[in-house]
């Protein structure tokens, strides 16, 4: 059923990433990058089935080919470490056929991205038919009415004037100097360096240090920029996604719906339930013992019950008397208590069983992203020395030249085939960067450490099932001296009191968490224990034969009579 998915990233060249090379791995085509000389070949990839360049009206047309676009991009950022593009990835409603999928992507891109200024380059992969979903490569830096770039951040100084510090870009300080704002300047002022005005300076006759004035660390950021690089606009995107896609649906007559927000935003109570990716259905819902501290409640009231029912068991053995009705009291009570034991054992096992499934589903999939971190960082260095030797190489030597070109762009294809499997992990582990893998990694210690504490529980009840066991054997040995029959009716008198005792005892233990399946199942293993049905036969049996034998004496004097 359709899902709600929407990843954003970005694409920054100082993490070893190109906008050339993210625009051809998701049009899976060839494409030369002018920046570093790199051709990015991603025509062997498989799964596309759509792609489409956007431009806003005032954009170059020429920018529809998507290598010059890139290009242009490349171009305009300068710096090592420039933010080049932003990146999304949506999962399409699968009810929805191919032309309305790609009719809803097209209205989200011209109405939350084109119409706003931006460039963008969008395609659909659907590899296998079960997972459609779009990559959309969307400018970072506006334009201008001309089809210009606009500046994404300005130099802003911080001036003075009469004490009052105040920022201005370098178009702001012409005005201000009209107003008496100053810029300020450092000056060395014993062995230290001290930013002032520089007639403040000048009646101190200090000398200024260097010819720099104090500015912001990140300079003033273009007003659309900063709009398109908040939180607030993100959760816009957001929710704007999710509005088109179920106009889409409601068009399409399809009565699924998706929803951008949290449970918690959206009322509900239940745990949500966790992302279905490489790991399939194996991460299921949240439940008592997934949560650690759930469990530890859990093992303190099963301690206090098995403290409780451990007390009962050796006073009962202290005051059993050699009577049916004391037999069968204390044999009742014994079962009780074993029917607690057993549900117990059950709970436990089905805990572990859950736990272990969630971190043998878990546990590949945090080492398998781990080793990817570490092969992209090993990849990035490689590819950041390349680059420089590239840089370094003198223009003649073309046969050096040519191979390191060709070794960067195998390293850059790779990365990003890197990147995208490990983007893909985090998704399955429900993280969304990397930050939350520590929150994975503690859940996977928790929940370590809780399948120990299980173990130890389990070691527990166990042992004390087998002593209930030997107690039990032992009051049998003890009524065998007694009237099968009689001790059976006695017993079976009681029973049903002593069952309810025992179930409401373990209600009050486990409260909302108490399952009736469960206890039915319980019951039934302590039958089985107990060998209950053959022991009833074998009662059923002694008591028929018992009854013949009444009958056949009483039988005997009437026959003797008439023979006589």
């Amino acid at each position: 059923m359709a899902i709600y998915h929407l990843e954003a990233k970005v694409v920054s060249r100082g993490a070893g990433r190109s906008a050339v090379a993210a625009s051809a791995y998701l049009s899976c085509s060839r494409l030369y990058n002018d920046y570093d000389g790199i051709q990015h070949d991603y025509t062997k990839k498989q799964g596309l089935v759509w792609q489409e360049v956007f431009l806003p009206e005032y954009a170059p047309q020429e920018w529809q080919d998507r290598e010059k676009l890139w290009n242009a991009v490349e171009e305009v950022e300068t710096a090592k470490d420039s933010r080049l593009a932003r990146e999304f990835v949506v999962a399409l409603p699968i009810e929805l056929n191919r032309e309305e999928q790609i009719e809803l992507l097209q209205e989200f891109i011209r109405e939350q991205f084109v119409a706003d200024g931006m460039c963008a380059d969008a395609a659909i992969h659907d590899t296998d038919g079960r997972n459609p979903h779009a990559h959309i490569l969307l400018t970072v830096r506006p334009l201008d009415e001309q089809g210009h770039w606009q500046y994404k951040t300005e130099k802003e100084y911080l001036c003075m004037r009469n004490g009052e510090e105040r920022g201005f870009t370098a178009a702001e300080f012409k005005a201000a100097q009209n107003e008496r704002w100053e810029k300020q300047y450092p000056y060395k002022v014993g062995k230290k360096k001290v930013y002032m005005v520089p007639s403040e300076a000048d009646a101190q006759g200090l000398a200024r240090a260097d010819k720099h004035p104090k500015s912001t660390r990140y300079g003033r950021q273009n007003p659309i920029s900063e709009r398109w690089n908040s939180e607030e606009q993100l959760a816009a995107w957001r929710a704007v996604w999710a509005d088109v896609s179920n106009r889409c649906l409601e068009r399409a007559g399809h009565e699924e719906r998706i929803d951008h927000r949290s449970h918690a935003d959206r009322g509900l109570t239940e745990q949500p339930t966790i992302h279905e990716g490489v790991v399939a259905r194996a991460l299921e819902k949240k439940g008592i013992i997934s949560d650690r501290c759930e469990i530890n409640r859990q093992i303190k009231a099963d301690n206090a019950l098995l403290r409780e029912l451990k007390a009962t068991v050796k006073k009962l053995m202290q005051t059993v008397k050699n009577s049916v009705p004391a037999i069968a009291e204390a044999m009742e009570k014994l079962r009780g208590s074993m029917l607690i034991f057993s549900y117990q054992l059950r709970h436990i096992g089905i805990g572990k069983h859950n736990i272990g499934r969630r971190v043998k589903a878990i546990k590949p999939e945090l080492e398998r992203y781990t080793g990817l971190v570490q092969q992209i960082k090993a990849k990035s260095k490689e590819c950041k020395n390349l680059l420089a030797e590239k840089k370094e190489t003198p223009f003649y030597q073309i046969p050096k030249l040519h191979d390191l070109s060709r070794r960067i762009a195998e390293l850059t294809e790779e990365l990003e085939e890197l990147n995208t499997e490990k983007e893909m992990l985090l998704r399955s582990l429900d993280c969304a960067d990397d930050t939350g893998i520590s929150s994975v990694k503690k859940d996977i210690a928790a929940m370590e450490s809780a399948l120990k504490k299980l173990e130890a529980q389990e070691a527990k009840y166990s042992a004390e099932l087998d002593a209930a066991l030997k107690e039990y054997s032992g009051l049998k040995e003890q009524a065998s001296e007694f009237d099968a029959g009689e001790l059976m009716e006695a017993r079976l008198s009681i029973r049903g009191e002593k069952e309810r005792s025992a179930v409401t005892r373990v209600q009050d233990a486990y409260g909302e968490k108490y399952d009736s399946l469960m206890m039915f199942d319980s019951k039934r293993d302590v039958a089985n224990l107990l060998h209950e049905e053959a022991e009833a036969h074998s009662v059923r049996e002694r008591l028929r034969q018992k009854q013949q034998t009444k009958t056949q004496r009483q039988r005997k004097p009437k026959h003797y009579e008439q023979e006589r």
